[in-house]
Parts: C-alpha cells; sequence; structure tokens
C-alpha cells in the first residue's frame, strides 16, 4: 500500500524555516539580502527576470553526483550513473552532468536527441521505456546507443525484426517486474504485478534463452526499476535479491549475463524525513550484485537534481475569508503539478530579510489557475506577506519544469543556473520566460474560416 499523501498527515509536524534552510546546504539566510541559493540572492535574480522562474544550482548537483560516485565506489561497487533525463531534461544541466561521467537513461527520441545535443555520447546512452515506437527504436539503432531496455516480449520480437532488417544488432537487457511494492505513492510505483512495467519474474528465464536465439539480439543482461521517491532500502534490497538470483539462474541454464541496470528511485528529505543516503544504497547494490562480476548501472533523477532546484514566485494579492486566508501567487498548477497530481509537500518559504524572520500563521497557498487542484499548500505556516512579496517553493528541480504546460495561455516560466566559473556572471539564463505569442506562433487558421 502506498505512503498517505504528506500534506494531511499532521502540520504541526512541517519543518520550520529555519530547519527547511538548514537542511538545504545550497541555501542560506542573509540579513539584508534575504534568502540566497549557493551565495546569490533570489531577490536579484527576480528583479533582473521577473517571477515565476525556475532557479538551479550547479555546485548543489555537481556535489551530489560526487557523493554518490563516491559511494558507490567506497563499496567496491564501480557502477555507472546514468541521469533519468525525465527528471529534468535541460540542456545545461545534462552538459554539467556529462561533464561530471553521467550517462543518460531516456525514454524517448525526444530524450535522446536532447542528450546528445548537451554532448553525452551514444555509448553512454541507455533507452528505457514501455512503449518505444518502431521510430525510436530505429534512431537508436542508427544512433550506436549503448542498450536497450525491453519491457515485453512484443517489444523484442518487435526490436529483433528492426535490428535485423538494419543489419544492426541491439544490446538487450530485460527489464524484470519483481512484484515488489516501493511503499510509494500509487502514481510512480513501477515494480508491483499489477504495474505496466516489465517482464513478469517468472517469464523471465525463459524470454532471457529465447532473446539469445533471436537475430539482431545480443542479451547482455538484466533491468529493474521499482519506483520513484522509495524512503526505505527494503524495497531495494529485496528487488536487488531477486535479480541477482535471476542472474545465477540464467548463468546456470548457460546464457551470458554481463550487466545489471539497477534503476533508480532514492527518495529526498521534501519534508526534512529520514531517508536513505547513498552509501545505504551503495550497501544495498553491493550486497546484491558485488560477487556477481557485473556490470552495474543505475539511473537516478530525482535524487540528483531535485534539491538542488526551486521555483521563485511573487505574490499577487493576500484574500481573506473570516479567519482564512488565502496567498495567492504568480506561479501555478502549471509550473508546478505535482502538489496537483501526487498531493506532494514542497517546503515554502519567504525570500524577502523581514519575512523570513517574521512570526508565521497558517495560510493556503495558491496560484491563480481556474482549478480548485491549484494549491501548493493547506494550512500552511507562512509570514504575512505582502503583495509583491517573493517565495521560494523548494525541492522543485526534479519533475517541475519538465512537466509544466501553458495551461489557461499562462507562458512557461524563465529558467536560471547559478554557479558561474571564476570571473563570470554568478548566474545564467538558461532559457528566457516564453513570449506570449510564442504559444500560437506555430498554429494556423483555416482559409475557409475566412
Amino acid at each position: 500500500m502506498a505512503h498517505s499523501p504528506d500534506p494531511s498527515v499532521d502540520p504541526s509536524s512541517d519543518p520550520s524555516v529555519g530547519e527547511l534552510i538548514a537542511a538545504r546546504p545550497m541555501l542560506a539566510r542573509h540579513a539584508m539580502d534575504g534568502l540566497l541559493i549557493e551565495g546569490v540572492p533570489l531577490a536579484a535574480i527576480a528583479a533582473a527576470l521577473g517571477t515565476p522562474t525556475w532557479v538551479y544550482g550547479a555546485g548543489t548537483i555537481r556535489a551530489r553526483y560526487r557523493a554518490l560516485a563516491a559511494a558507490l565506489d567506497a563499496a567496491g561497487l564501480p557502477a555507472h550513473i546514468h541521469f533519468a533525463v525525465k527528471a529534468n531534461d535541460r540542456l545545461a544541466i545534462l552538459r554539467l552532468l556529462g561533464a561530471e561521467g553521467a550517462g543518460a537513461d531516456v525514454v524517448s527520441l525526444g530524450e535522446i536527441a536532447r542528450a546528445r545535443a548537451a554532448g553525452i555520447a551514444p555509448a553512454h546512452i541507455v533507452f528505457s521505456g514501455v512503449g518505444k515506437t518502431p521510430a525510436e527504436l530505429r534512431a537508436a539503432l542508427a544512433a550506436g546507443i549503448a542498450q536497450i531496455n525491453v519491457e515485453s516480449a512484443e517489444e523484442l520480437d518487435m526490436l529483433g525484426a528492426i535490428a535485423a532488417g538494419m543489419g544492426r544488432v541491439a544490446k538487450v537487457a530485460l527489464r524484470v517486474n519483481p512484484d515488489i511494492d516501493a511503499g510509494t505513492h500509487a502514481k510512480i510505483s513501477t515494480g508491483r504485478a499489477r504495474d505496466k512495467f516489465g517482464i513478469p519474474y517468472a517469464q523471465a528465464a525463459a524470454l532471457y534463452a529465447r532473446a539469445a536465439g533471436l537475430a539482431g539480439i545480443e542479451p547482455v543482461g538484466l533491468a529493474v526499476h521499482i519506483g520513484s521517491q522509495i524512503r526505505d532500502l527494503a524495497p531495494f534490497r529485496a528487488a536487488y535479491g531477486r535479480i541477482a538470483a535471476l542472474v545465477r539462474a540464467l548463468r546456470a541454464a548457460g546464457q551470458t549475463v554481463r550487466v545489471v541496470d539497477a534503476g533508480g528511485g532514492l527518495g529526498i528529505p521534501y519534508r526534512n524525513e529520514p531517508v536513505p543516503s547513498p552509501e545505504g544504497l551503495a550497501g544495498a547494490l553491493a550486497g546484491a550484485f558485488g560477487e556477481l562480476d557485473v556490470r552495474v548501472m543505475i539511473e537516478p533523477g530525482r535524487w540528483l537534481v531535485g534539491p538542488a532546484g526551486l521555483l521563485l514566485a511573487s505574490v499577487v494579492l493576500v484574500k481573506r475569508d473570516g479567519d482564512a486566508r488565502f496567498v495567492v501567487l504568480d506561479a501555478a498548477m502549471n509550473d508546478l503539478v505535482r502538489p496537483a497530481m501526487y498531493e506532494s509537500w514542497h517546503g515554502i518559504i519567504p525570500v524577502g530579510a523581514a519575512d523570513l524572520v517574521a512570526q508565521a500563521s497558517p495560510a493556503d497557498i495558491v496560484g491563480p489557475v481556474c482549478e480548485s487542484g491549484d494549491t501548493f499548500a493547506r494550512d500552511r505556516a507562512l509570514a504575512p506577506v505582502a503583495p509583491g512579496a517573493l517565495v521560494a517553493i523548494l525541492d522543485a528541480g526534479a519533475y517541475g519544469v519538465v512537466m509544466s504546460s501553458a495551461y489557461n495561455a499562462r507562458p512557461h516560466a524563465a529558467e536560471v543556473l547559478v554557479g558561474g566559473a571564476a570571473g563570470n556572471a554568478p548566474w545564467s539564463v538558461i532559457r528566457p520566460r516564453e513570449a506570449l505569442e510564442a504559444q500560437w506562433r506555430d498554429e494556423t487558421i483555416p482559409d475557409w474560416l475566412g
């Protein structure tokens, strides 16, 4: 069973502004400049670009990547990290992670193109996803990507025919569904028997043997992914144990297994709650696969970039209805849909120096979109902010901008990367705010409408 939605657990247990800042090394409080991200005043970014604006910390992303890589090395497990592009596909972020040594885990032709445009070599790209089209498979084979994670017998047959027709051999890992409940939100759980992902565990060995005899297919290993925002190591250990047992069974039957793609899913502390560490994940991986002589790959997304980003917004107005206070922001569910879609909890803190230390009281923090679901938080403690005040919605670097839309004809927000090299500006615009007219630039009105 999935965990209960966080927002309704117990508002009295919400971390304070000070606790939220203290748990996030990228943030700091300045007596004059207010809230800083990696030493840069958020107010200065808002003054230059307006709001809403996405802000990412390059130093934070680098530090998290290096911490994860170091934990894997210390566990004696030289695993290769493939960043899950679906978490945040911006070219600047992909370039930054590629320069650190990351490959890419992609789920569409568009993500392949983005990864390559950012400089990630095809040999470091893994193609996952339950519904790859024939056109996407042809393009992946033509590009020479490293591996295709096949999710069904039907996909395997389709890929084999395409590869043979092209005179290519596709390196394939079979994604196995281990029937493990990751204990996460039902909408982001991917490893249970009734989820759409992967090959049923009981069928995997026979399908692997069949794959070895198909023209155009070279089975190289197994893949597994049980969900996202996992806050306990037990589901990882259970899933990895089942995959390790399958590796041994396949080898005993004479099959070659060189690779295990162990997926991603490591959670982050949106609410300052306890979550597994990189060292804990590395230990679980080493415990299952350390003695199997396989090349281990992992596909982190949220863990690398989630805490490195925030959504900067302005207060439009404060509406009062008796004792109720509605703080209406210029950011909305079209920008950050996670609270509306997953009932997710994000820290929301003021940016202004005075607001950061003011006495807080309960408020519903909402956007301007014409949906009741356009609500970021209910009964959240917030300073008595006035129209024009700035707030930061925290931990929005993953599944934020990539899931945004132009609903209500609202332009896509600007995006900024903080952390310029020595001598350069401390932050750079990596995507300007969308021009209003750009929303219909590619539309046409038929002549017959007059």
